[in-house]
């Protein structure tokens, strides 16, 4: 079967539904929606020379996609990443090869000399990274949560002395605090990559104005007026709940304020009538998916991250 590699099409509502469709059933543990996948190319910073790959049958039917950028906040200069997503249905007839190939070879010319791709812990997509020359580093878990009959923890009826809650809303007028919350937490968290999470102008752009960012749902905790630790929350609008980043500030770590951040959440998106739960958690971060077991979610599936050296152009 003859396939073909082009960009996503911007603003075509109809290639962005078919995007997501082979996201779904590729890795149906993440939230994907086609007014994501337009945000997540529109919002992309210039220097990541970011894009949307898609692979297309000879009719006309999309069976792959991928999203290609560098890594323009890392302070080690080349690094870039590539993630694949084949329909399980059209597997097998060389559109994920081309994807890859398409996508190393654009990296390339852009100067990337490493990249990284995560990949489900399945013996066919290990073989297929193995075969291409990637080589696993860490890996990480999806979970999920039945919100519609979890017995969920209560809400404490008196917060520890000092703690207010807020959603991310009330800092609209100024969301900079969650700014520098989001900085510092993210670069405490496991990674291959580093990242230099300085530029707020960005921030704004690519997470606060994200679409499916719940500004309800996403829950702050202040200790005596400070931000100390917070949830984000993110939908799909209709059934599905995501809780992205959670952390602590390091001044305030070691009270239960993630795992509180993360229940009074989990309760407002309930009440909210959201019926699934879904998260992701590095497998080296023990304290992350300590608290999520205990508050019920279960593991789903599990990716590892691959790396690979590129061949300069």
């Amino acid at each position: 079967m003859t396939v073909v590699i082009r960009d996503l099409r911007p603003g075509d509502p109809e290639d962005g539904e078919s995007v997501v469709r082979v996201r779904r059933r590729a890795l149906p543990f993440l939230l994907h929606t086609a007014e994501g996948v337009a945000f997540e190319l529109a919002s992309a910073h210039p220097a990541q020379r970011y894009r949307i790959l898609v692979a297309e049958t000879a009719g006309g039917h999309v069976v792959g996609a991928a999203q290609v950028g560098i890594a323009h906040d890392s302070p080690e200069p080349g690094q870039s990443k590539v993630n694949l997503y084949v329909d399980p249905a059209h597997r097998g007839i060389g559109a994920g090869s081309l994807l890859l190939r398409t996508a190393e070879e654009y990296l390339a010319a852009q100067g990337a000399v490493e990249t990284y791709s995560w990949v489900l812990e399945e013996p066919a997509s290990r073989a297929f990274a193995e075969r291409r020359g990637y080589r696993p580093s860490r890996s990480a878990h999806f979970l999920g949560l039945d919100l519609a009959t979890a017995a969920l923890p209560p809400v404490p009826d008196v917060l520890p002395p000092g703690v207010e809650v807020r959603p991310a809303s009330a800092f609209a007028a100024d969301p900079r605090p969650l700014f520098l919350a989001d900085a510092e937490t993210t670069s405490d968290e496991p990674s291959d990559v580093g990242v230099e999470f300085d530029d707020y102008e960005e921030w704004l752009g690519h997470t606060w104005n994200n679409p499916a960012l719940d500004k309800e749902l996403t829950t702050v905790l202040l200790v005596d007026g400070a931000v100390a630790a917070f949830t984000a929350a993110h939908t799909d609008g209709a059934t599905r709940y995501s809780s992205g980043m959670t952390g602590t500030l390091r001044a305030f770590r070691g009270r239960g304020l993630a795992r509180l951040a993360k229940i009074i959440s989990l309760h407002r998106a309930r009440a909210a009538g959201y019926t699934e739960a879904i998260t992701g958690n590095d497998a080296g971060n023990s304290p992350m998916l300590a608290v999520n077991r205990r508050l019920g979610y279960e593991i789903r599936a599990t990716e590892t991250r691959y790396a690979k050296k590129l061949e300069t152009v």
